[in-house]
């Protein structure tokens, strides 16, 4: 009869329940056999009740609190004087005790797997007197097991790989379960493996959890990966025990087990003969059925009669041989190539050499096809020579080009004017002869190098090119001259025989020997008595003195006409003129000044001292100017001197003023109320002086009768007038007044001859108004003065 789970818990709960009472018995019955004991100096007890250990089964289902066990003392005489007390770890939650009785039992349902034992303290006390009766017990309350957790795959799921083709048994990955269940007590935690998929191809060891395979010659290329279940049960793999399972995915990994193999015997290409070197031609490739390093591959060409013109070589990526040329081809040399090529893997596992050759060969067969080609020069390069001399329409040399291809087409040559942009030279578009087309001259470009056309004559886009290197041959058709511009000086003190200058000589063209100059003076210079000029013969000359007390003054510079020939042939000659300043020298024979004017200057002063003193008087002279005109603009003062002459003069002042605003220039009331009196205020437009001498004139008239009348009398005018201004519009009035306590001044009237009037009073007025009492005065003094 075989028991379900249920049923078999139960089972374990009734005998592991029995297994408690019997304790329990055996224990009363050790308690009723002992017996206390006395300690010397203080009797006690000895303790008769304590329990090492109780046991409670986990998982209890049952709705009453589960039985533990007893704790009874011998003081007990069953009359309830001894009341018991329970601590410690679950006591009153977990644990509760019948203090009458002693009893102990599990009110939760325990797992072992959280806590698999409570240690707790019991005490007997005296009910009446609540001493204890007892010693203080400790004792431990162990949860026993039972089979409440299944196999777990902690580290699942797996994955593994093993090379193909391997033995039987090769071991593939260990798997691991593990059970929360007591190991030390019966089979709970005892765990077995089993494979439920993944055979015929792989095993497992049922205590290890190691795979291994199962099956030989397992070929990756045909299946490369298979998922395995694993399961893992307890208690020894019987009947009742609890199960878990996990997944282990394995792959095989590749190894060099199989050959290349080429998908054709022979391969054919056309290619045309234009191509230039290193194209590629072609791509092949051998199959293998391998991956990564054991499908890498070498090409190689083994045979054939392109072996020199083509090459194979790999590319790394997609593991093809690529064949490229090596060489130009020609259709018309050679129309077709044929290769033997051979490719093999670079890693070969020595297991499987029984397989085959890993290598495999193939034919390729490549093409030329004819294109028409420009045309070819017999020459990349012509070098040809041509003298300076050469007139136009000298020959200077030949080209030659021919059409490569089959039919052969004629060609006509030109010359790429870009290289030949001054048009030196022609060339015959049938023959190929280049001759000259101008002058040329060596000194100005001793090398041409000029490109030449050949165009076929049937195809003009066929355009082939030629180099064609001139050099122009040199003739003496230049003069030597100076080497360079001299500046030659002689000393006042120079002694006779002395070496004033050392000349050389340059010349544009290049003789193969090398110059030669030959110097001289010319006929008119060579008895002077100043200079003299000695050949060095190499290709320089010295000048020398001939007399010695060379004054500036007398003479400054001296122009000496040197005579230079070369060694040409015909040779050429000039006549440089020598320029040789005389100059005044210190001690060590270095010029110092060569102008002949510093004779003319105040001993002592420099040419920069007399400047400096011009500087300064003309600076001197421009600040004199600038004080006169300033003095000149200054306003002359109101009291004339007595040396002046008196004149009338007439003074504007044109202030409107600031408008109604302006308080301070006009008083703008007054007008509106010709009542008002005005009082004499400061005009900011006058300057303090003529302020000091203004007359208070308005004050002293209390009405101001005549500033009123005047205008009204303006205003009328204004009315009347058609021409006038709008009414609205500023009038200006520039009244002074109608009287003078001087009475007039005027000398308008006083040239004639009925005038009476006596001016004798201005005598009085003081020395101011002297000049006016001498000028209008009766007295004889006055007439001269």
């Amino acid at each position: 009869m075989k028991l379900g789970r249920v049923e078999f818990c139960h089972f374990l709960q009734i005998i592991a329940l029995f297994l408690c009472l019997s304790g329990m018995s055996q224990a009363e019955l050790s308690r009723s056999r002992s017996k206390p004991y006395f300690q010397s100096g203080r009797p006690r007890t000895k303790r008769s009740w304590v329990w090492n250990q109780f046991f409670v089964l986990e998982e209890y289902m049952g709705s009453d609190p589960l039985y533990v066990g007893k704790l009874h003392s011998d003081v007990d005489k069953g009359d309830g004087s001894i009341k018991y007390i329970l601590s410690g770890e679950g006591a009153s939650s977990i644990f509760i005790i019948d203090e009458n009785t002693g009893d102990i039992h599990a009110t939760k349902r325990l797992d072992r797997e959280e806590q698999a034992y409570y240690t707790l303290r019991a005490q007997a006390l005296d009910r009446q007197t609540s001493k204890p009766v007892e010693p203080e017990s400790e004792f431990v309350i162990k949860i026993q097991d039972i089979n409440d957790n299944e196999p777990k795959f902690l580290d699942g799921p797996y994955t593994a790989g093993v090379p193909e083709m391997s033995p039987v048994g090769t071991s593939v990955v260990q798997v691991t379960a593990t059970d929360a269940d007591d190991p030390t007590y019966g089979n709970s935690a005892r765990v077995v493996y089993s494979i439920l998929q993944g055979q015929p191809y792989f095993s497992v060891e049922p205590k290890t959890g190691v795979i291994k395979t199962a099956l030989p010659n397992m070929d990756r290329e045909a299946k490369d990966q298979y998922l395995l279940v694993i399961q893992a049960k307890d208690m020894v793999g019987q009947n009742g025990g609890l199960s878990g399972t996990t997944s282990v995915t394995v792959t095989l990994t590749d190894v060099n087990d199989n050959p290349p193999r080429f998908p054709r015997r022979s391969y054919q290409y056309n290619v045309p003969e234009s191509l230039p070197v290193a194209s590629v031609v072609a791509r092949i490739k051998a199959a293998d059925a391998d991956v990564g390093p054991n499908a890498e591959m070498e090409y190689k060409i083994v045979d054939g009669d392109g072996l020199g013109v083509f090459k194979i070589s790999v590319d790394k990526d997609t593991q093809e041989g690529i064949i490229t040329i090596q060489k130009e081809l020609d259709y018309e040399g050679k129309a077709s190539y044929t290769l033997r090529i051979e490719a093999a893997n670079k890693h070969v596992d020595p297991r499987f050499l029984s397989l085959g050759p890993f290598s495999d060969m193939t034919t390729v067969k490549i093409i030329v096809e004819d294109v028409d080609e420009p045309p070819v020069f017999t020459s990349r390069l012509y070098s040809m020579v041509v003298s300076e001399a050469a007139k136009v329409g000298t020959i200077i040399g030949t080209v030659a080009a021919h059409d490569p291809d089959a039919s052969n087409s004629p060609v006509r040559y030109s010359i790429d004017r870009n290289t030949d942009l001054e048009r030196y030279f022609n060339i015959d578009a049938n023959s190929g002869v280049i001759t000259t087309a101008k002058s040329l001259d060596r000194e100005t470009n001793a090398v041409h190098n000029i490109t030449v056309l050949a165009m076929e004559s049937q195809n003009p886009s066929q355009i082939g090119r030629g180099y064609v290197g001139i050099t122009i041959l040199d003739i003496n058709d230049n003069a030597p001259e100076f080497a360079m511009e001299y500046e030659t000086t002689v000393c006042e003190n120079a002694q006779p025989g002395q070496v004033i200058q050392k000349i050389s000589a340059v010349d544009k063209d290049d003789p193969p020997s090398g110059h030669q100059f030959y110097f001289s003076l010319t006929g008119d210079a060579a008895n002077n008595h100043n200079f003299s000029l000695q050949d060095n013969k190499d290709n320089t000359a010295s000048v020398l003195t001939r007399r010695n007390g060379f004054r500036r003054q007398e003479q400054s510079v001296y122009y000496l006409p040197i005579f230079i020939v070369d060694s040409g042939s015909p040779s050429l000659s000039s006549t440089n003129t020598l320029t040789i300043r005389v100059c005044d020298c210190d001690v060590d024979g270095i010029a110092q000044t060569c102008n002949a004017e510093a004779y003319i200057l105040p001993a002592g002063l420099s040419t920069g001292a007399l400047i400096a003193i011009l500087a300064c008087v003309l600076t001197l002279l421009v600040l004199v100017l600038l004080i006169v005109t300033m003095r000149r603009r200054k306003k002359e003062p109101l009291i004339f001197d007595e040396e002046r002459d008196i004149r009338e003069n007439i003074v504007r002042y044109d202030d409107e003023g600031g408008g109604e605003e302006d308080t301070e220039a006009f008083d703008m009331a007054a007008l509106r109320n010709l009542n008002i009196i005005r009082d004499t205020k400061t005009r900011r437009d006058v300057t303090p002086e003529i302020q000091f001498l203004s007359r208070p004139t308005f004050k002293s008239i209390p009405d101001n009768v005549i500033f009123r009348e005047f205008i009204w009398e303006r205003l009328k005018e204004a009315d009347v007038d058609p021409c006038a201004p709008p009414y609205d519009s500023l009038q200006t009035y520039a009244f002074e007044g109608n009287g003078s306590v001087a009475e007039s001044l005027s000398s308008l009237d006083s040239i004639s001859s009925n005038s009476d009037q006596n001016y004798d009073y201005l005598s009085d007025w003081g020395p101011r108004f002297k000049r006016l009492a001498d000028m209008y005065g009766t007295g004889p003094e006055s007439l001269y003065s």
